[in-house]
């Protein structure tokens, strides 16, 4: 499945006008006074959806020194409480540059990020000047969800024209799965008309925004999600002490418990329903669930075989969603059968679950440049550069193949690899390029991370300087040390490099004895 963000650099001017007949109480409002009272509505309406303009300085992952050339970009924001705008998270993240225009207006005001979600695709910006929102009020919100048909309209800038479209679909589908980062919420499907540009704009049904437009089915026909307006409620909660937490959430992997053999080798009968705990959170050595726990409830909720749970006579969602409701102190309620006896738990949920290689969430990557190499700690981004060369790396027993998706063996561990081609320069002759070996160590010693290399290179006392790579194909690198570091000035000056290091290693390589 394609899922494609729904960023642009341009916008659309289609405009859909749907009539809305107005009723206070039991008595009917004149026609002209309902069309005046619309006219308001709709007024306030397009004026709390801004165009965001932003000037987008992405990181450039095989040259982690600089950044990507400038990129203009466009989406769409909703004024909301507190003399702040929401808008996607993708639409504000690298943004070396940041501004709000309004409708109806040419003027480009000055804007901030305020707090991001990277993996819930959530963004609150502030003005410079906040007299802008003097004459602008927060679109009103529900916090109910949905209803599946619906109807709803989507304001917002996509690409097409320069003025705000609104488009209209219905509500086709709302379920609970996977946004991005390890992080899980509900999301709505709509088959209102977006594109590219649409992405932060609000939709809406019956004069109240139901959640935020953010990405859009590639290869078909006008499927378009939302991030529903509980999920923004969670979101702007969670950064109201100015720093986001992210969503607790359960990371055992678990089974169904639709086939006859599993239930009769767990000795269940016919009515106990519920999931199969695969094995418990490995990241967790306290985890107090058991390979083989059957978890029938969540709270008082119970759960079917295939882990739903019943919200509504029409809706069904997986049971990790209430999770987001009812953990407190870290903690969520939990029933299961353990050897065919109930039991009842309190299992902990954190939001960030520790793996070996992770995300950037908006930051710029780590390096370190000695003599003609450039080092970097593998990321997520990074990782998925690698994609087609999957086949050769497993051949060799690249640990960025055989560690894709582990944990941690120790607190601070990552994977550090040559993140370029390897310099020009004379020490260097001979050697194949290691762009994309992973360093296993340095003077015989084991690398930890990227901050441990650059601490062995710093007060190494060797004459020559080992580095061995982590696979069965890679040739030992053995460089003079003095020589390096000679040849690492003479790097920077011939490639206009301002630094050795990021400004994070950078302050570890300058404190060398």
């Amino acid at each position: 499945m394609n899922i494609r963000r729904s960023t642009s650099v341009g916008l659309i001017a289609a405009a859909v006008m749907v009539p809305v007949l107005v009723l206070v109480g039991s008595v009917p409002v004149p026609a002209r006074a309902a069309a005046v009272q619309d006219s308001d509505a709709e007024g306030k309406i397009r004026d709390s959806v801004v165009k965001v303009f932003a000037t987008m300085r992405r990181p450039d992952l095989s040259h982690p020194w600089t950044k990507e050339s400038p990129r203009e970009a466009s989406g769409t924001g909703v004024v909301i409480d507190g003399k702040r705008i929401l808008t996607n998270a993708h639409v504000v993240t690298y943004a070396s540059q940041l501004f709000v225009e309004s409708n109806q207006s040419s003027e480009k005001l000055p804007a901030r990020v305020e707090a991001v979600g990277p993996g819930i695709d959530l963004a609150v910006i502030r003005l410079e000047d906040e007299s802008f929102f003097e004459k602008r009020t927060p679109m009103a919100r529900t916090t109910a969800l949905p209803e599946v048909k619906d109807t709803v309209l989507v304001y917002g800038f996509p690409q097409g024209g320069s003025t705000l479209s609104i488009t209209k679909g219905i509500v086709s589908r709302i379920e609970f799965t996977g946004y991005g980062d390890g992080v899980s919420g509900v999301r709505v499907q709509i088959d209102a008309a977006i594109n590219p540009g649409n992405s932060g704009g609000p939709a809406l049904v019956d004069g109240k925004m139901i959640g935020l437009i953010f990405s859009k089915l590639t290869q078909s026909d006008n499927i378009g999600y939302i991030i529903p307006s509980e999920e923004i409620d969670l979101f702007l909660a969670d950064v109201a002490d100015g720093k986001y937490d992210g969503k607790p959430a359960m990371h055992e992997p678990l089974q169904t418990l639709e086939n006859d053999a599993l239930r009769a080798f767990l000795r269940l009968d016919r009515k106990t329903q519920g999931m199969v705990v695969h094995a418990p959170n490995p990241a967790d050595p306290k985890d107090p669930l058991r390979p083989f726990d059957l978890i029938t409830k969540i709270g008082d909720q119970e759960i079917d075989n295939t882990g739903m749970i019943k919200i509504n006579d029409r809706l069904r969602l997986r049971f990790q969603y209430l999770i987001q409701k009812l953990a407190k102190d870290g903690k969520v309620p939990l029933t299961v059968v353990r050897q065919g006896k109930p039991m009842t738990i309190d299992l902990p949920v954190k939001a960030e679950y520790p793996m070996l290689i992770r995300p950037l969430k908006g930051k710029y990557p780590s390096y370190f440049i000695y003599g003609p190499l450039v080092f970097s700690p593998v990321t997520t981004e990074l990782a998925s550069a690698f994609g087609r060369f999957t086949g050769a790396l497993a051949i060799i027993g690249s640990p960025l193949v055989t560690r894709r998706a582990d944990y941690p063996r120790f607190e601070g561990e990552e994977l550090v690899v040559v993140a370029s081609p390897i310099f020009p320069h004379k020490i260097g002759k001979g050697y194949d390029n290691p762009i994309y070996k992973v360093v296993k160590e340095i003077n015989g010693v084991p690398v930890k991370n990227i901050r441990h290399l650059v601490e062995l290179l710093r007060d190494s006392k060797e004459k020559y300087t080992t580095i061995v790579f982590d696979d069965r194909a890679s040739e030992t690198i053995v460089f003079n040390h003095q020589e390096a570091l000679k040849a690492t000035d003479e790097v920077l000056s011939d490639n206009g490099i301002r630094q050795p290091a990021s400004d994070d290693l950078d302050s570890i390589w300058s404190k060398k004895k």
